[in-house]
């Protein structure tokens, strides 16, 4: 029997991490995610949780407080936002490298400068290839289902990577949603007890970690990390179906919405999809087969399956809330077309930009982007493939 409840989405991520009772959480605050670890420091001073929590004086002190505890055999989970995962940005690469399964929740937030407190996903496509695990978050009870699921793919022995859980700063983080929980007991025997094979506090396996790597193994040691990456989709699928035993909630790599018998198509991440969705329902009343794609799991990117779920689409926009500054396109869409192109499948395809620092995304810009998928199937003619939405002049 699963609990109703009205919380936002920074108290579901806490409340997930409160049932997960983690050995370790270090965290420093900063907007939109400070709720998250001050939620959970009530759970540690009234003992709802064993949970020892580290207040640290940055957030690179916070993710290095994070990789002490899980190299020395414990469960450690953090939250942050923006300029607080840029200033984890080593401690990221170093948590991954030592194969160190790390859960943390990102808030997203536009990275500075100019400084910008709101929403865009330009912090996550800043790490996007560090070799973390990336599940983005669509609504509040995707956001707390994915941290449940969230230790199971991490912990997993052929995957042993840190993982971060995405949501919208304030769209979803300070938005009262209703959700169901799951009972305490059924998420502590779903997530297990963490056991991991090796760790520095075992005096039976002295060992030492993140040692000097040079030529002779570090090319070897980064195969390795790949490996994982790629083992891990499988394990996010079997995880998934454990999941849904259990809850009735089903997840994938990646979600269709109407989209077997599209004919345009977007592709998205994040709060935006319940956006599309709405208006994919409108149009559809209309006549028009309008489907949407909404990106679950970003890294291991489902390259080969995504091209599959558009094949038979006659054009395909590319939501991107942050912007690469390459001049081609945002990551999402280099992503997808690159996928694309490899399994050879051959749809017009173009990018927007959107929602940077905040802006707002109404289904008004979303039915204009599906006008303009309807026109170039009418044509034939992409013109300009990097586009913007919703930008002023």
């Amino acid at each position: 029997m699963s609990i109703r409840e009205r919380l936002s989405g920074n108290e579901a991520a806490a409340t997930a991490m409160k049932q997960i009772n983690p050995d370790v959480v270090a965290a420093f605050p900063i907007t939109p995610s400070t709720e998250i670890p001050q939620y959970f420091s009530t759970f540690v001073s009234n003992g709802t949780v064993d949970t020892e929590f580290v207040a640290v004086e940055s957030e690179h002190s916070a993710m290095s407080a994070c990789i002490g505890a899980e190299a020395a055999g414990g469960r450690a989970m953090t939250a942050t936002s923006a300029n607080g995962l840029s200033f984890m940005w080593e401690m990221i690469y170093i948590a991954s490298s030592m194969r160190l399964p790390i859960v943390m929740s990102l808030v997203n937030r536009a990275v500075s400068g100019p400084l910008n407190i709101h929403n865009d996903h330009s912090d996550a496509m800043g790490v996007r290839d560090a070799g973390w695990i990336m599940l983005f978050s669509e609504n509040n009870q995707e956001a707390y289902d994915n941290l449940v699921m969230a230790h199971r793919i991490a912990e997993h022995k052929d995957v042993l990577l840190p993982l971060m859980v995405c949501q919208d700063g304030f769209i979803t983080s300070h938005s009262i949603e209703n959700i169901e929980l799951i009972e305490d007991d059924l998420v502590k025997n779903f997530v297990g007890k963490y056991e991991p094979k090796h760790y520095l506090l075992n005096s039976k396996e002295p060992i030492s970690m993140g040692p000097l790597d040079l030529q002779a193994y570090l090319f070897e040691h980064k195969k390795q990390q790949s490996q994982a990456m790629v083992n891990a989709k499988q394990v996010i699928l079997d995880v998934a179906k454990d999941f849904e035993k259990m809850t009735g909630r089903s997840y994938g790599l990646f979600e269709e919405y109407k989209l077997e018998d599209a004919e345009i198509a977007i592709v998205c991440m994040n709060s935006t999809a319940g956006t599309t969705k709405y208006v994919v329902d409108q149009l559809r009343a209309n006549g028009i087969k309008a489907g949407l794609l909404k990106v679950r799991v970003f890294r291991p990117f489902p390259a080969e399956e995504i091209a599959k779920a558009l094949s038979h689409v006659k054009a395909v926009a590319v939501l991107d809330k942050a912007d690469s500054l390459n001049a081609c396109g945002g990551a999402l869409f280099s992503d997808v077309t690159s996928g694309m192109q490899v399994n050879k499948v051959m749809v017009p395809t173009v990018n927007y930009i959107y929602g940077i620092g905040g802006r707002d995304t109404k289904s008004t810009d979303i039915e204009s982007v599906f006008n303009d998928l309807e026109k170039i199937v009418k044509t034939g003619n992409i013109d300009n493939p990097y586009r913007y939405l919703g930008l002023r002049g």
